[in-house]
């Protein structure tokens, strides 16, 4: 379910606060093959299925930095901020990838909003995430990212 404010003052005032999680998302081969075709990593252990079967995660899986993009789409379905004119992507302090995620698994975010701080024009919020795996035991990618929201 989406959380939706409106305006600065209404983000600073959730801060601390833990957003839920997403709904789920499928990777599939072609998504991961589209990755690939972006990227140009084509390495066998995500676009060789039948090679991959042989691998060492018995399946291709995606990649760490597709796992990680999908960041975006899985946090838009937890925070809508109306009332600012320009939502930018600051960084990341933190990222790591506990787990492969095997094409056909589902993931989905589980996110805090760590700290909204303000910055010349706007404010700049950290968010705790998660990226779980359904029916994992570890998570995909735990990160820590930053983005920014101008008035």
């Amino acid at each position: 379910m989406t959380l939706t404010v409106d305006g600065l003052d209404a983000l600073k005032a959730l801060a601390g606060s833990d957003l839920g999680t997403s709904d789920w998302i499928d990777v599939t081969q072609d998504r991961v093959d589209t990755f690939a075709d972006a990227t140009g990593d084509h390495q066998w252990i995500h676009v060789d299925p039948e090679r991959a079967k042989e691998g060492p995660f018995g399946a291709p899986i995606a990649h760490g930095y597709l796992t990680l993009s999908l960041f975006i789409p899985l946090f838009t379905g937890l925070l809508d901020v109306h009332g600012v004119t320009t939502k930018v992507n600051y960084g990341l302090n933190k990222v790591r990838f506990p787990a492969p995620v095997t094409v056909g698994s589902r993931v989905r975010l589980a996110a805090r909003l760590a700290e909204v701080a303000d910055v010349p024009g706007g404010v700049q919020i950290t968010v705790d995430g998660t990226i779980e795996i359904d029916g994992g035991t570890k998570p995909a990618a735990v990160l820590q990212s930053l983005s920014r929201f101008y008035a």
